[in-house]
């Protein structure tokens, strides 16, 4: 299968990168605004149709990960590099016959949910099964929480649009990527421990320890991030759907057991396993 990678370095790029790009059943084409050293690409910025259009012929999938990530993103960014740039992937992808659309949405989509409900939120549950903990799935209305939240929640109803109404993609998956970091930050502690580093903190203060709760209720490990769009590009039988990307996390507020039954995804790692930053 012939895979454009869009927005390929950045931390979900990479974690992509990391664990399915030695497999056989895939054949990736890197796009980029900027080089990677050791790693052939199209350098090119996705908010410039006539610059990305010729690397969607002959591609089976693309996965579309470029984007301004962040939350704290202006309506400016967000609107040329996550409104503009969706729809001329989606455009490209259009004209030149692409089948299948992975596109890296967001828990921001939903993210009021989160801040109407914190900090309790981020408690892990005491009771198993969990029937108390509040549960996000695709289903629920969405909810922004950024000017981030709503660029990508435009990109999920453009992906409908294109998969309902025009001749290409035919299929269409938004995942809804929750605490997915780099490699050296992935683990529950990445984001504390990055606080301390940064002086924001002290470790196993009131400060750390709350970041290591959030985390630990949202984290995203990079090869369950990797399994799940691994699912995507191997299923055949999506029209447009919703997933949440999360690992199996005892407190997590979204629901994994969608796309375990429709995509067949089941996330190996559990924040809850942690007791402590790597050694």
């Amino acid at each position: 299968m012939n895979v454009l990678l869009t927005g390929a370095f950045g931390r979900v790029g990479t974690a992509v990168i990391d664990h399915l790009a030695d497999r056989e059943a895939y054949e990736f084409t890197y796009l980029d605004r900027e080089p990677y050293p050791d790693y052939d690409a199209h350098v090119a910025d996705v908010s410039d149709f006539e610059a990305i259009r010729p690397e969607f012929d002959d591609q089976d999938a693309v996965v579309h990960l470029a984007g301004n990530p962040s939350p704290a993103a202006s309506w400016e960014s967000v609107l040329e590099n996550n409104v503009v740039g969706t729809r001329n992937a989606l455009e490209a992808a259009k004209e030149a016959g692409v089948e299948s659309f992975v596109f890296a949405s967001t828990n921001h989509v939903t993210g009021m949910y989160e801040i109407e409900n914190r900090p309790g939120i981020y408690d892990p549950p005491t009771e198993s099964p969990p029937e108390s903990q509040i549960c996000i799935d695709h289903t629920d209305p969405v909810r922004p929480d950024s000017h981030y939240g709503v660029s990508k929640s435009f990109g999920e109803d453009l992906g409908r649009y294109y998969v309902e109404c025009e001749d290409a993609p035919e299929r269409f998956y938004a995942l809804r990527i929750c605490g997915v970091r780099h490699a050296a930050d992935d683990h529950p502690y990445g984001d504390a421990e990055r606080g301390v580093e940064n002086g924001e903190f002290e470790r196993r203060s009131e400060a750390y320890e709350r970041a290591v709760a959030v985390q630990k209720a949202r984290w995203g490990s990079r090869r369950d991030l990797a399994a799940l769009v691994d699912a995507a590009l191997q299923d055949e039988t999506v029209t447009f759907d919703i997933f949440y990307g999360a690992s199996d996390n005892r407190a997590r507020w979204v629901d994994i057991e969608h796309a375990r039954a429709v995509l067949g995804h089941r996330p190996r790692d559990d924040a809850s396993e942690w007791d402590g930053p790597p050694e």
